[in-house]
């Protein structure tokens, strides 16, 4: 009871901070003094974000130089909050894809959603694209981008770690505490504690392993640590994980890993090393009656192998916010299975979100505009 109590404290700090451009909608705080009496507005972007790779997109001399960024549509407000971060950033927004391409050479600074092979070709001036997402696997394989080290590349990584943990814990427990059979339409027509439904189980004492502790992975961690799991995990690096961590493996020792685990998380980015990373021989190695989460990318699972491994019974279930094909179509037999509970890639989509994007998007053109190092800074090389 107390780890769950202290999931909740934990998990409850999250970002009031108005509207944000990442594309998500979001409904505006109810009142200036509901936005104030969170504490949670308090927490600086660096908490959110990372300092690794970080990296200057522009010098900027005593004499400030102007500067134009491309945005996706925003409100006058938030225009007037970037302009009151960073003067010296003019903020173009709303643009066509076409418009955008016309006026290529204005642009210092761009939403990713404007970063085409075409719009690159053309941008003379670029040194900075902001993707709106922590997933950057399309944009590193845009040449123009990945191959010009004068254009830095930065992500959303860590903002939408709150929501997407929330989604994965959200599919266990569904699957755990066999609420599909409560909530199928003909559940009225069954007796209780039907023998074709599955006997439910408790996560206390069972072990998670979390499959790539970054920012989203470590909000896994933590939210099953909070409800009494023994949590491994493996990471490419070989920074200590937080202490709610038991163990920290690297890539090799994956499948060394996964018979001790209960429940599997993968949120790995897709990566050359990472695509079809659970293929049929990671899927032998699993614990019988284990549990799959994937809210990463569908690829980074062969869904051939995937099939195989719950027509065998091997799984005892799949909560899947990603799939390969996506999306899935209708008559897909990954929908066939009732232990399979499939989302089309929402995890990340909440207030939250949104107010953490925000943050991070104003922290980065303040610092864009000022000539410091920005936050998130990718490694184009090894994709995230």
């Amino acid at each position: 009871m107390k780890n769950i109590w202290r999931m909740i404290v934990v998990t409850g700090l999250v970002l009031q901070t108005g509207n944000s451009l990442t594309g998500l909608s979001a409904a505006e705080p109810s009142s200036k003094k509901t936005q104030e009496a969170s504490p949670a507005s308090q927490v600086p972007a660096e908490e959110i974000g990372s300092l690794r790779n970080a990296r200057v997109a522009i010098p900027m001399p005593d004499k400030k130089i102007e500067l134009t960024f491309f945005a996706g549509p925003i409100s006058e407000a938030e225009r007037a909050e970037l302009l009151r971060l960073a003067p010296n950033v003019r903020i173009v927004s709303g643009l066509t894809p076409a418009a955008a391409l016309a006026r290529a050479e204005e642009a210092h600074g761009i939403d990713s959603r404007y970063a085409s092979p075409e719009f690159l070709a053309r941008a003379k001036n670029l040194v900075w694209v902001q993707a709106m997402y922590a997933g950057v696997e399309r944009l590193v394989a845009v040449e123009p981008l990945a191959k010009n080290d004068a254009i830095v590349l930065t992500n959303f990584r860590g903002v939408h770690g709150p929501a997407i943990a929330d989604h994965a814990m959200a599919m266990l427990l569904s699957l755990t505490r066999n609420l599909p059979s409560y909530t199928a339409p003909d559940a009225r027509r069954r007796p209780s504690g039907n023998a074709a439904t599955s006997r439910p189980i408790a996560l206390d004492g069972r072990t998670m392993l979390v499959v790539g502790i970054g920012g989203i992975g470590t909000e896994i961690a933590q939210r099953g640590h909070g409800f009494g799991m023994r949590v491994i995990g493996t990471r490419r690096s070989t920074t200590p994980g937080p202490d709610f961590i038991e163990r920290v493996g690297q890539p090799q020792d994956l499948l060394a890993m996964l018979p001790e685990a209960d429940v599997v998380a993968i949120a790995v980015p897709l990566t050359a090393e990472t695509e079809n990373l659970f293929n049929a021989e990671a899927f032998a190695a699993m614990k019988p009656g284990s549990y799959l989460i994937n809210i990463a990318r569908g690829k980074i699972v062969n869904t051939d192998a995937l099939i195989e491994a719950l027509n065998s019974g091997k799984l005892a279930g799949a909560c899947l916010d990603v799939t390969d094909p996506e999306p899935l179509p209708a008559d897909h037999p990954l929908r066939s299975f009732p232990n399979v509970i499939i989302t089309p890639h929402v995890a990340g989509v909440s207030e939250v979100t949104v107010q953490r994007g925000t943050v991070m998007l104003r922290e980065n053109m303040r610092r864009f505009g000022a000539g410091e190092p920005l936050l998130n800074v990718v490694d184009k090389q090894v994709g995230y």
